[in-house]
């Protein structure tokens, strides 16, 4: 992906930045690219790499207080963060300044349509991957592409009543009234991202309205060799999981065989009246100087409690070996992050926290760790089948309670659209707890990970 280009790390007044373009190239067409709310310039390096590859100059960036970017939201303007970004292209020697265009997804797409409406003087073209909103017209901005998913109803209906703002469908791309949309196929919010189909067809229409040739156009796998990756960890996991086998400080969990599944119903229900009570005293939505991140912690934390009172749990540590478990546990941590997080940092997700982060993720790992140590509890002593079973029930419970959340809690609208990661998430986990067969090092070691999942993908609120 990277051969034959020049990538960069730049600091722009303290925006986190990766600029892309080919090593040999001059008067270059250019291309900002702008990510959705928690995401991170990482998540948009399919286009990046798509749009460099083909000869184009590329940047892309972290708005304030996401990613690596540790400046505050709530005094860093969105428009002003894709001015200081613009500025900064423009300067670049191998940039053509009068063949720029701007593309975003999501959140980021509504500060693109913004920006070439504002300064349309700048951007000869506009692409929008699942839009929000803008105040479109049939002038401005110049050169709109509209992209949604199948599978994101919402957008694209969204994406359709843009472009009727926008005049509709035309093909003049040479007066800059150029409007168009596309669907792709059998994708959502977030998988979009990942489709070939959205990287070309971005491609396509800058080369159409800057009057420019591809170099080469590539396919980018990225996601793919990632996915090996990370099986090739959850193999080795399996490979050591004697080191996890022995004496566990936890007893199993006694008694009636309805227990579990009895805490896992009640769970979510007490967990959402416990959030729209706090949401009462506090704003759930920015808890702890953290978007949404906070609040789905504490809802873990209300909803492991719940659990762990319901199936006894409170009564079954004991103090035999914990120093050990501890240590598993840190380990467990080690290798799910070398699993699913270090190479996410060249492919979707910005990894390494900040600071400010790493101060939220302690935090973020006590309101977790409840839940992990019912669901260790939970688990013990099942065969495979049955954890198959407990890894959809588990999915669909927090899946509708998170839902469910978002729904009656203001701020938290994002879950709907992150849906899709969490069976992942917990498959990886399950499989973890397959192994380790230590309630008290797995959920130590699960907690430790989702937490800086947690911490590193949402948005400080100040």
């Amino acid at each position: 992906m990277r051969a034959g280009l020049v990538q960069e790390s730049l600091d722009i007044g303290g925006i986190p930045a990766i600029f892309l373009a080919p090593a040999d190239g001059e008067n270059l067409p250019a291309v900002l690219v702008g990510h959705g709310f928690a995401g991170s310039k990482q998540l948009m390096l399919g286009y990046g790499y798509t749009l460099a590859q083909a000869g184009y100059a590329v940047l892309l960036w972290d708005f304030a207080s996401h990613g690596a970017n540790a400046l505050p939201i709530s005094t860093h303007p969105v428009q002003s963060d894709v001015d200081a970004v613009y500025a900064a292209l423009i300067a670049r020697p191998e940039v053509d300044p009068t063949r720029v265009g701007i593309m975003g997804h999501s959140r980021g797409s509504g500060a693109a349509m913004s920006a070439a409406i504002r300064n349309s003087e700048r951007y000869g073209a506009v692409v929008a991957i699942s839009p929000t909103g803008a105040d479109v017209t049939p002038t401005l901005p110049r050169n709109i592409l509209f992209q949604a998913g199948t599978w994101e109803p919402g957008f694209l209906a969204n994406a359709e009543r843009l472009l009727a703002a926008a005049g509709g469908p035309n093909p003049d791309l040479s007066a800059g009234r150029g409007r168009a949309i596309y669907e792709i196929p059998n994708a959502e919010h977030i998988s979009i991202l990942f489709r070939p189909l959205s990287h070309h067809l971005t491609l396509a229409w800058f080369d159409a309205t800057f009057n420019h040739t591809s170099r080469a156009m590539i396919t980018d796998r990225r996601i793919i060799w990632y996915g090996l990756h990370l099986l090739a960890w959850m193999v080795m996991l399996a490979a050591i999981s004697p080191l996890w086998k022995g004496q566990s400080p936890l007893s199993a969990v006694g008694g009636s065989r309805w227990r579990p599944w009895l805490g896992i119903v009640l769970a979510p229900v007490v967990a959402l009246g416990a959030l729209i009570l706090l949401n009462r005293v506090v704003a759930v939505g920015s808890l702890g100087g953290m978007l949404v991140g906070s609040a789905v912690a504490v809802w873990f934390l209300a909803a492991g409690i719940v659990w762990l009172a319901v199936i006894g749990g409170f009564g079954r540590l004991r103090g035999d070996q914990i120093g050990r478990d501890l240590l598993l546990g840190i380990g467990l941590f080690v290798l799910l992050s070398l699993a699913f997080g270090v190479m996410a940092q060249s492919v979707w997700v910005h990894w390494w926290p900040n600071g400010v982060r790493l101060a939220r993720w302690l935090l973020l790992v006590l309101g977790v760790f409840p839940w992990f140590l019912a669901v260790a509890l939970a688990q013990q002593s099942l065969n495979a089948w049955m954890r198959l079973i407990w890894w959809l029930v588990k999915s669909v419970v927090v899946l509708v309670g998170l839902m469910a959340l978002q729904r009656m809690v203001p701020g938290l609208t994002i879950l709907g659209l992150m849906a899709p990661i969490i069976p992942i998430l917990f498959l990886i986990l399950d499989f973890a707890n397959v192994y380790v067969r230590r309630p008290w090092a797995y959920a130590l070691g699960s907690a430790l990970f989702l937490g800086w999942v947690l911490a590193t993908v949402f948005p400080l609120s100040g």
